[in-house]
């Protein structure tokens, strides 16, 4: 065997080798592009329900909240109401039912004082506030 020979005996074994080891890869490849297009419509079939599920699931919501909306502005409306109708009925019945209760009040200490002609002089006693004792009224409290 001549030096040529040999050399092209190397290097058809390196192509083979190499011819090989591509057709591993792109056997690996097709193999992983298999699976991988068997995932994509797996998920596929299943996103499409899940979709549609969350699209009525969204709707359903919005659909609540329509109602809680309108529940919550008729709330809004009756609180409304309620303010005006008790503004209304202090308006109408509070001056009256003050002076209804001065007047008896007047009459209850009307009729008290008529029984006792005064109360008692050393419960009395008058408190300003701001003002100070003057020392000569101090000195007889003391004292």
């Amino acid at each position: 065997m001549t030096g040529g020979e040999v050399a092209g005996i190397l290097v058809a074994v390196f192509w083979a080798i190499l011819v090989s080891f591509l057709a591993v890869v792109l056997v690996r490849l097709a193999q992983t592009l298999r699976a991988t297009t068997k995932l994509v419509a797996d998920v596929t079939e299943q996103a499409v329900p899940l979709l549609s599920d969350a699209s009525v699931a969204v709707r359903s919501a919005q659909t609540q909240l329509d109602r809680v909306d309108a529940i919550a502005s008729d709330v809004q409306e009756v609180t409304s109401n309620a303010s005006a109708l008790s503004s209304t009925v202090a308006s109408t019945f509070g001056g009256p039912l003050v002076k209804v209760a001065a007047f008896g009040y007047g009459v209850r200490k009307a009729l008290g004082r008529g029984r006792d002609e005064a109360p008692p002089a050393s419960s009395r006693r008058t408190v300003v506030v701001g003002r100070t004792v003057p020392a000569a009224r101090r000195r007889k409290q003391k004292g």
